[in-house]
């Protein structure tokens, strides 16, 4: 699959500060209900957010589509 930049809704989880793990979501409020049940379980060093970004993105070997890497937060 060639190099796609798009705009999509992302779950971020920042650990210590630094961007750790990207999630791409089909909308902002299935984004939310993830980032809520995501911080029931949560360590105090651990801080998720949801924002839609301007990522490179990737095919997984089972025909998922995943963020690569993020460009620009919107």
């Amino acid at each position: 699959m060639e190099m796609v930049i798009k705009s999509v809704i992302a779950l971020c989880m920042f650990v210590g500060g630094v961007l750790t793990e990207h999630r791409i979501q089909s909308s902002m409020s299935d984004c939310l209900k993830g980032k809520r049940v995501a911080e029931r379980n949560k360590s105090s060093n651990i801080q998720y957010m949801c924002g839609k970004v301007q990522a490179e993105l990737e095919q997984n070997v089972d025909g998922s589509i995943a963020i690569k890497k993020i460009i620009k937060d919107k």
